[in-house]
C-alpha cells in the first residue's frame, strides 16, 4: 500500500517541468518601443517630402505624420503581443500579426471614418502588419550576418576606420599624445610665467 502510493509521486519527478509562460513585458522594448520609435521616425521623413507642407508647413505636417505613424504602429505592435500573449504563441507566429491586424484596424477605423472605415481599416493593417512581420523574419537572419561580419572585421583590423590627414578629428597614438602633452604643459608654463612677468610690472 505504501510503495503503490509513492509511484506517481516518483514518476512526477522525473516529468521535466512546464516551460514558464511567456511573459507581456518580455521584450516590450524591442516588440513595441523601438518599432513605435521607428515609425516616428519614418513619418517624420514622410512630412518632410509630403505635398502638403508647404500649405501646412514643414515642422506642423512632419509632426502630424510622425505621430499618425507612431500612434498606428504603437496600437498595432501592442496589439500583436496581446494576441501572443492571448493565445500563448511564438512571438514570429503570422496569425498574431493578422489578428492584431484586424483588431487595432477596426478600433482606429472606426474612430476615423465609421463602420465602413473599420472594416477598411482592419484589412489594411492586416495585410501590410502581416506583411511587414513577415518581411521582418526573413531579413533577420541577413541582418544578423551583416552585423556579425562587420564587427568581426572591427576585431581583425582595429584601425578600420581611419580618418582622413586632413581632418581635424585624429586618434593619437602613444608617442603621439606624450608629445602633444608635453607641448600643453610648455605652452601653459609658458602663459603662467607671461602672467607673473605682468603682475610684477
Amino acid at each position: 500500500m505504501g510503495s503503490s502510493g509513492m509511484k506517481p509521486l516518483e514518476e512526477n519527478a522525473k516529468a521535466p517541468p512546464p516551460p514558464p509562460p511567456s511573459s507581456f513585458s518580455e521584450n516590450w522594448k524591442e516588440r513595441i518601443l523601438i518599432p513605435t520609435l521607428l515609425a516616428g521616425i519614418t513619418g517624420g521623413g514622410v512630412g518632410l517630402v509630403s505635398k502638403h507642407r508647404k500649405v501646412h508647413g514643414l515642422a506642423n505636417i512632419s509632426t502630424t505624420y510622425a505621430t499618425n505613424f507612431s500612434i498606428v504602429t504603437g496600437c498595432y505592435c501592442g496589439a500583436r503581443e496581446f494576441v501572443r500573449v492571448v493565445r500563448k504563441s511564438e512571438p514570429d507566429d503570422l496569425v498574431n500579426s493578422a489578428v492584431a491586424g484586424f483588431g487595432s484596424g477596426a478600433l482606429l477605423g472606426r474612430l476615423q471614418g465609421g463602420q465602413f472605415g473599420a472594416f477598411r481599416y482592419s484589412v489594411i493593417f492586416a495585410v501590410v502588419g502581416t506583411t511587414v512581420d513577415f518581411a521582418t523574419i526573413k531579413l533577420r537572419p541577413a541582418l544578423s550576418n551583416f552585423k556579425e561580419s562587420i564587427f568581426k572585421e572591427k576585431e581583425k583590423k582595429p584601425g578600420w576606420l581611419k580618418l582622413p590627414e586632413w581632418s581635424p578629428i585624429q586618434v593619437l597614438d602613444e608617442e603621439a599624445l606624450a608629445a602633444k602633452e608635453a607641448r600643453e604643459k610648455e605652452l601653459y608654463a609658458r602663459s603662467a610665467l607671461g602672467k607673473l612677468s605682468k603682475e610684477e610690472s
